[in-house]
């Protein structure tokens, strides 16, 4: 059987795809290594092995914010120097070396942050793919290309020189690979098209058990990351404090529940708890939305930075989400919208539409189009 190699960065909503993908390919019998943060170890019993540690990824995190102020190449420069993401580069390629078996191995990475996966690529002849979890990722590719060329690219020809690469001549052709979206064809042309392959929602959080909450509460959450913009939880829970219904937070932090006198939990888990919740409120990460299409759970965003809004907007044009841009956020706003999605009472029959038989069987064509690559060997990344 083949090899998959597959390094993923980023939060849980980034992450546990590949981990889900990763239990579909060992469980055909494949060798699989999810390389990534050390807190997601347990996702992956397959194989694992660790990019940092659990110390070193919070404090990653807790700098996450900065990424949503980048407009320059410089600023991306800066934050990897910073943030010592060259050397982490160069451990990954480190790592993909030692763990690659010549003529039988599949090289993939998050669309386009894995960027040792290109490196990696290059030095061992590997097919390689990039999987990404939301359009945008596809959409930016010609401004991550100038990122590259413009502000990492002294960084990332010294990784190249460490293992005895040449400096990158092309920089759109060294990113170019095939590219896998998790993301189902309605979404995809709901907006901007993609062009990628489309696997439809690949949701990683299945296992985390069951719960028992009260009162179809309204679930007000910022996902599991720090890229939030700063007054989201201030107006999410000044809107739900006006609607007359029962309310949990879930965040890491219990700062904002207990300001508010909500009830909060560190985590929960979604697929238990969201189909128990009257509706839900949510910053617009594309894991929490699938989720909810799944649960069939009433959802509002309030988007902003990266690639929610999109997704947003996606979700509104089928009549599938409410939400507001940061700049129409007012507690009253965001009530209102909360309030018409507690009384909406068809949302459960629309969602039915879009998420039944395809969400299910994601992971087996993410799983299939991954086996392809193997036999189309290194011409994948021309």
């Amino acid at each position: 059987m083949a090899v998959f190699l597959l390094v993923a960065h980023g939060t849980a909503g980034d992450v546990l795809p590949f981990a889900r993908i990763g239990a579909e390919l060992a469980g055909r019998g494949h060798d699989v290594t999810l390389i990534s943060h050390a807190p997601f170890a347990r996702h992956a019993p397959y194989g694992f092995a660790p990019i940092d540690t659990e110390e070193r990824y919070r404090e990653t995190q807790a700098h996450t914010p900065e990424l949503l102020a980048v407009r320059r190449s410089e600023d991306l420069r800066r934050y990897y120097d910073e943030r010592g993401l060259f050397t982490e580069m160069a451990r990954e390629v480190a790592l993909l070396s030692a763990l690659h078996r010549p003529g039988e191995t599949v090289l993939v990475g998050r669309h386009t942050s894995a960027l040792s996966v290109p490196v990696a690529a290059d030095l061992l002849g590997a097919p390689a793919v990039w999987v990404a979890v939301a359009p945008v990722q596809v959409m930016v590719a010609p401004i991550a290309a100038m990122h590259a060329r413009r502000g990492l690219a002294s960084g990332i020809d010294a990784v190249r020189a460490g293992v005895g690469l040449p400096p990158v001549a092309d920089w759109p052709g060294f990113l170019r690979m095939p590219v896998l979206g998790l993301w189902p064809g309605w979404f995809d042309a709901a907006g901007v098209r993609s062009k990628a392959a489309l696997a439809g929602f690949v949701c990683g959080d299945e296992d985390g058990g069951t719960v028992a909450l009260p009162g179809r509460p309204i679930l007000v959450t910022g996902g599991t990351g720090q890229m939030l913009h700063p007054r989201y939880y201030e107006v999410a829970l000044a809107a739900a404090t006006l609607v007359d219904h029962p309310v949990v937070v879930v965040s890491p932090s219990s700062v904002p529940a207990a300001a508010a006198g909500f009830e909060w939990y560190p985590r929960l888990p979604f697929p238990s708890a969201l189909p128990q919740c009257g509706a839900i409120l949510h910053h617009g990460g594309i894991g929490t939305a699938a989720r909810a299409l799944l649960s069939g759970t009433p959802q509002v965003l309030l988007a902003h930075g990266a690639d929610r809004p999109d997704i947003a907007a996606r979700l509104a044009r089928h009549d599938l989400a409410r939400w507001l841009p940061a700049d129409a956020w007012t507690p009253e706003s965001v009530a209102d919208r909360l309030w018409a999605a507690l009384t909406d009472t068809g949302y459960r029959t629309r969602t039915a539409a879009f998420t039944e038989p395809s969400t299910a069987a994601a992971p087996a064509r993410a799983a299939d189009f991954l086996e392809n690559q193997l036999s189309q060997g290194v011409d994948t990344r021309n």
